[in-house]
């Protein structure tokens, strides 16, 4: 192997995979063994606590090709936190991030790569279509135009994270101190010397999504609240629009009442009617406050991104920088060891 060799990172998050993490490694250690020999390769897997027989699986990978390796985390962590956790693990000259269920086409290695080698520092994948359900497509475009037209940094429509990241820019999400890290937003506000991919999303290859409302709600909130003023503006707006149109409704009324005293009754049902307005209006204006409130209080909290349960094929079980930097540009680690199970180092 020459000592000029380029080395290239391949990070796949998964839960629950466990029937596409063996044809993923041997897609991925495939394409570079007989493709693109040029280049040095290490595959890691960042698993987010699987209950099914995706740990396993991965273990027996491992044990048959030591580029292969594993991170596995001591919880479940989230759909961001993990990904975000496994690219500061890495070790290659760039790192490429897609997902496990093959809905980021394993092509888009090379044209990655071509690119990189053409300059650019941030390759990334953007879909242009979906084979996934129609409707949810129009809901994503939908909300990526909202958040696009609202946000305080120049968003990228229709990216999902997938994509090549040169070690410089790695370095720079280091030293972020940022315990909720959103990957995307990072790119689209950070990210410099960006070329984009257009390809068509196919569908998973096995198992079923792990996405819901839930999850999908979250990115929602975390993108919303991390990137855009609209919401307490618009909580502002509404409430000095709501508190005007109450006080005009009310001198009419007075006025009205004062004319016509013996015809004009104003009854209960207006009275109740703006009662319920008003007050959903609130409700509405808190709950999204509130949003903004616990994307403060997990930033202000400042836990580590993840704790590790274990890692195989690493030259260190606990070496590498662990995630989150403290004072001083350190970092937090969060490894679980055999002797201290319970223990957060």
């Amino acid at each position: 192997m020459s000592d000029t060799m380029k080395k290239v990172s391949v990070l796949i998050p998964c839960f629950n995979e466990e029937e596409n993490v063996r044809p993923m490694s041997e897609a991925v250690v495939s394409l570079f063994e007989h493709e693109l020999t040029q280049y040095d390769y290490e595959l890691i897997f960042i698993d987010n606590d699987s209950s099914d027989q995706t740990r396993p699986i991965l273990r027996d990978i491992c044990a048959h090709n030591h580029k292969v390796k594993a991170i596995f985390n001591a919880k479940n962590f989230g759909q961001f936190n993990s990904p975000f956790y496994g690219i500061l693990q890495t070790t290659g000259d760039c790192v490429i991030q897609m997902v496990c269920d093959f809905q980021d086409p394993i092509d888009l290695i090379p044209q990655y790569l071509a690119e990189w080698e053409n300059g650019f520092r941030i390759v990334i994948g953007i879909k242009t279509a979906s084979r996934e359900s129609p409707l949810i497509y129009h809901m994503r475009s939908l909300y990526y135009k909202v958040l696009h037209r609202f946000s305080n940094v120049e968003q990228i429509e229709h990216f999902t994270g997938s994509g090549l990241y040169d070690r410089s820019f790695i370095e720079v999400l280091r030293d972020l101190d940022d315990p909720t890290p959103f990957m995307r937003g990072i790119v689209a506000e950070l990210g410099y010397k960006v070329k984009k991919i257009p390809y068509e999303q196919p569908r998973r290859r096995a198992g079923k999504t792990h996405n819901n409302f839930a999850t999908l709600y979250d990115a929602a909130m975390l993108s919303f609240t991390t990137y855009t003023k609209i919401g307490l503006r618009l909580a502002t707006f509404v409430g000095a629009f709501c508190a005007l149109l109450s006080f005009v409704i009310a001198i009419v009324y007075l006025v009205l009442k004062l004319v016509y005293w013996d015809r004009f009754v104003a009854g209960m049902a207006p009275l109740l009617i703006g009662m319920f307005l008003l007050g959903s209006v609130q409700l509405i204006f808190i709950g999204l406050m509130g949003e903004y409130i616990l994307s403060m209080n997990a930033r202000l909290m400042r836990r580590p991104l993840v704790i590790e349960e274990e890692r195989i094929n690493f030259d260190e079980p606990g070496g590498g920088d662990l995630g989150l930097p403290e004072e001083g540009g350190k970092s937090r680690s969060g490894v679980i060891s055999e002797e201290s199970p319970n223990v957060e180092e």
